[in-house]
């Protein structure tokens, strides 16, 4: 992170806000960590049976209020000022958490289920505000820096919470200090709301609708419009049916199967988080700082091939129990548990990260907010249907280790599915591995490319590479425009195909191509997707730029939609360019891995743009770095 985005935390505008969120997480966590504990290892004369009863029934209470009130939540947050409502909401915890204090000291299971949906309603009236607030309190150039410091303080405090309540309760005197726990952060979280600058109503005309189904209906019929940001949802809500089933069965997996006390629950959590982390933050640095959905097939097939050899690893019960932490640690075979759990969860970072980016990309900013309820309604919704299909399985007698090991299978099923649906994600994949192998890449200004509507983007043309470094670098689904005989080069063909690039050949070649090609150019920018062109018309062969052809003032004459001149550098000294000619003594290339760079002009207009004024402004923005 940048120095603007820690200055942030020094601002009244964010710092409350952000306390706010922090505390409420950690809050959430902590009451649920310690419940789950309470029920895994100090409920009396529960059975095994009862403990999975309990422990999938708690996490379906705690989720089904986002399911039914989302939609509610989502109208007020748009209705009311801001501000007001988050010190309401955080009073209403503080009533919460003193019940919940009850709840331990009765250690009244269904009094402490009940409180736990009063906890799930709570954070359900809070979630559409979370998003809301911040472009009211931030800049424009500020939003991603303080949505980056939001995500990482929410992951860190509910790695915290889990921490925390599990510790708390497995003491002497658990519930006593769990409930002090709770409250106290409560009233801290209340506090801070207090310090939360005013956020103007942004709809206080809006008559609200009461009826949460017909809401519900409604709102999450916003997805239907974008494929892309529909895909993406289900994607981000198969993620959180997958980790509800884990995350709900690995305290009784921890005692019955790992043999481990109170002391090794919280240490599976935290292996489970902290892959989540780890592979969150890696996947950022492995898509330069870029949303890459080629990432997620990555994530998917980790997902089932560590949650798989989770199985294997230990189908069956222990007859060693009570291990401390360290015992647990020191235990032959333990070792790859704890591997595999770290690893399940490096493997949803990379899975969910850049499905919540790409949300955010391409989904219509008037409507984002709504699409975000309509999101927390389907995670809900599959999160609840994770909890019911485990206790299904538990009642027709699978064990733990055979609930994940259908979770697994599952997981790849889903996968094969949505990745034949949506091609995309494997095409991105596929570019995103074969760049990454032969490039090192410094990207500036791609992000210039407008995020919605029509407009075109041309560059020069040095391998056969071109394309695919181009849509990896911009941040929207680019349809290239490509010579034909490029397009059908084996392997590529696949990924050129799945993205949709149009072919296309001189007039002495193929005019019917050539003429179909201009045909689906137009269409495509009619629909405001963003087209790519080579000017030059084909590879380099000396790796100068050549003459721009007139192609490009015949689409800008037909539709006149932006353009964005880009340039590459340092491509002709590398794979795949045609500084090695065929009819050379074959050899190695001299620059495996080479450091390649992308450059952005600024955006010009339609009108009035043609191929001489990008000409040269491609040939400025590359210089004399073939």
């Amino acid at each position: 992170m940048s120095d603007n985005q820690f200055a942030l935390l020094r601002q009244r505008r964010f710092l409350p806000f952000f306390l706010v969120q922090a505390l409420g997480a950690f809050n959430d966590n902590v009451f649920r960590s310690a419940l789950v504990i309470l029920i895994a290892f100090k409920a009396a004369d529960l059975s095994s049976q009862e403990i999975n009863l309990w422990s999938n029934l708690a996490a379906a209470l705690f989720i089904l209020p986002f399911f039914l009130f989302s939609a509610i939540a989502g109208q007020w947050a748009e209705k009311f000022e801001k501000a007001r409502s988050i010190r309401r909401i955080k009073a209403l915890e503080v009533l919460i958490m003193l019940l919940a204090a009850v709840g331990f000291w009765m250690q009244s299971l269904p009094f402490l289920l009940g409180v736990l949906f009063l906890m799930g309603t709570q954070s359900t009236l809070f979630g559409p505000i979370k998003y809301a607030i911040l472009p009211q309190a931030l800049r424009s150039e500020e939003l991603v820096g303080g949505n980056a410091l939001v995500e990482a303080g929410t992951f860190l405090t509910i790695l915290l919470g889990f921490l925390c309540g599990g510790l708390l309760m497995a003491l002497d005197d658990g519930p006593l200090w769990s409930s002090v726990a709770v409250v106290v952060v409560a009233a801290a979280g209340y506090l801070a709301s207090r310090h939360v600058p005013e956020a103007p109503a942004v709809a206080p005309d809006l008559r609200m609708n009461w009826n949460p189904i017909g809401e519900t209906v409604r709102i999450i019929g916003f997805l239907r419009g974008n494929r892309a940001v529909l895909n993406a949802v289900l994607g981000v809500s198969w993620f959180w049916f997958y980790g509800a089933i884990f995350l709900a069965q690995l305290p009784n997996y921890t005692r019955e199967f790992l043999g481990g006390n109170e002391q090794v629950a919280p240490l599976v959590l935290t292996l489970f988080s902290l892959g989540i982390g780890a592979g969150s933050l890696l996947c950022e640095r492995l898509s330069g700082r870029r949303i890459e959905i080629g990432l997620v097939p990555l994530g998917a097939f980790g997902l089932t091939v560590f949650g798989l050899d989770l199985y294997f690893a230990r189908p069956d019960a222990v007859a060693a129990t009570g291990l401390s932490a360290l015992e647990f640690a020191r235990t032959p075979g333990n070792l790859r548990i704890m591997v595999d759990l770290l690893l399940i969860g490096f493997s949803g970072g990379f899975f969910i990260v850049p499905l919540y980016a790409l949300i955010q990309q391409r989904a219509e900013r008037t409507r984002l907010s709504r699409i975000v309820a309509a999101l927390n309604i389907l995670n809900a919704l599959f999160m609840v249907a994770a909890s019911l299909l485990a206790m299904a399985l538990f009642a027709a007698g699978f064990n733990i280790p055979e609930v994940l090991l259908v979770t697994a299978v599952l997981n790849a099923l889903v996968a094969v599915y949505i990745f034949t649906l949506v091609p995309e994600f494997l095409m991105r994949f596929v570019s995103w591995l074969l760049v990454g192998l032969l490039y090192r890449i410094r990207i500036d200004g791609a992000d210039r490319v407008p995020e919605d509507g029509p407009a075109l983007i041309v560059c020069n043309h040095v391998s056969y590479m071109d394309a695919l470094i181009v849509m990896g670098a911009v941040k929207r689904p680019v349809r290239f425009v490509m010579y034909h005989r490029i397009f059908d080069i084996p392997v590529l063909k696949w990924v050129f195909r799945t993205a949709r690039c149009i072919p296309i050949a001189p007039a002495s070649e193929n005019a019917d191509l050539r003429e179909r090609a201009f045909a689906e150019v137009e269409a495509a920018l009619a629909a405001g997707e963003v087209v790519g062109i080579f000017p030059e018309g084909a590879l380099s062969a000396d790796g100068q730029i050549a003459p721009f052809r007139p192609g490009v003032e015949r689409i800008l004459a037909t539709r006149p939609v932006p353009v964005l001149p880009l340039a590459l550098r340092g491509m002709w000294e590398s794979m795949w360019s045609r500084r090695d000619s065929a009819l050379r003594r074959a050899r190695l290339p001299r620059r495996f891995r080479a450091t390649i760079e992308l450059l952005a002009g600024d955006l010009l207009p339609g009108h009035g743009t043609d191929a001489a004024t990008l000409e040269r402004e491609v040939r400025r923005l590359r210089g004399d770095a073939a």
